[in-house]
């Protein structure tokens, strides 16, 4: 028993890393004297981190500003799968970005009735720069370092590396990351995530969009399983590890966001259609909403 329940906690680390490493995508809206002035990054400064980098590279100002965000899950799923625990998620987020590509951020996750609530903190430093004259592609690498609450040393590092690319009317977008995730174990992961853009209301002082996306995320696992199995003596459980690199998880979120001045509000409804490994079974559709705040504060006003 303590052998599965070292697997299944290793499991469900492995895929609250990748729970986090989607939700911690944000929007974000920057502050100016004249929307126009900046018109070519406030565009699409929201939902993923790839398209924000996107935008900040193709501006032709000296930018240095501070962005905090609290993001709100009303469940929990890992890579789509139910824990068999419902409850809901926090996560809050501050980032750091300079116009040299220099970025660094600091996050956390408190899930409501895990124990400890507060998973882990992560402190994360990073680069973005483009390839090409026409500037379409966009790279960021990084670096990740986990401090867990419960001293969890399986995965404490992760090596990032994003490519971005979209079309030239900024209405459609594809981002693909992969992520080496090591500490006394090792594993990686790829999230592939698209877009499309729709602006529904778009005034001077705000704007109202919706860009529904889709994400495939697939990954390197060790998973714990248990089966009963028929014996002379009787039924009998038997506790096997697999280990796959394979889709687990595809994700079709729906947000809408509403941005003005310095904030950044999203609202949005996130399916999941998550998929059966050997040896799973009943695994269901699932969905939640999220709900998020955004502030960014520039650092080169006086």
């Amino acid at each position: 028993m303590i052998d599965l329940y070292q697997g299944l906690k290793k499991t469900l680390k492995v895929f609250g890393l990748l729970l986090f490493s989607v939700a911690t995508s944000f929007c974000a809206y920057a502050q100016e004297d004249s929307l126009d002035d900046i018109d070519s990054l406030i565009d699409e400064l929201f939902f993923d981190d790839q398209q924000f980098l996107d935008e900040l590279l193709e501006s032709d100002f000296t930018y240095n500003f501070l962005y905090t965000s609290v993001s709100y899950n009303s469940n929990t799923y890992f890579s789509g799968r139910d824990s068999g625990t419902d409850q809901f998620n926090i996560i809050p987020q501050v980032s750091y970005y300079h116009s040299s590509g220099f970025n660094a951020s600091v996050s956390g996750i408190y899930y409501q009735n895990f124990d400890p609530s507060w998973d882990f903190t992560s402190v994360s430093l990073g680069y973005f720069n483009t390839l090409g004259k026409q500037k379409k592609i966009i790279y960021n690498l990084g670096y990740t370092h986990f401090f867990y609450a419960d001293g969890y040393d399986v995965f404490t590092n992760s090596l990032d590396v994003s490519l971005g690319v979209r079309n030239k009317k900024r209405t459609l977008g594809t981002t693909i990351a992969g992520s080496y995730l090591f500490g006394t174990d090792k594993s990686y992961q790829i999230v592939s995530n698209s877009f499309a853009n729709f602006t529904l209301k778009r005034a001077i002082n705000f704007a109202v969009r919706f860009r529904p996306n889709i994400s495939f995320i697939i990954a390197n696992q060790s998973i714990t399983f248990q089966n009963i199995v028929r014996s002379p003596r009787g039924p009998r459980i038997i506790t096997t590890t697999q280990n796959v690199f394979d889709l687990l998880n595809t994700q079709i979120t729906f947000p809408i966001s509403y941005t003005t001045n310095s904030w950044d509000f999203e609202l949005g409804y996130n399916l999941n259609l998550p998929k059966a490994l050997s040896n799973e079974t009943d695994l269901f559709t699932t969905g939640f909403f999220n709900l998020s705040v955004g502030y960014m504060f520039d650092l080169n006003n006086k």
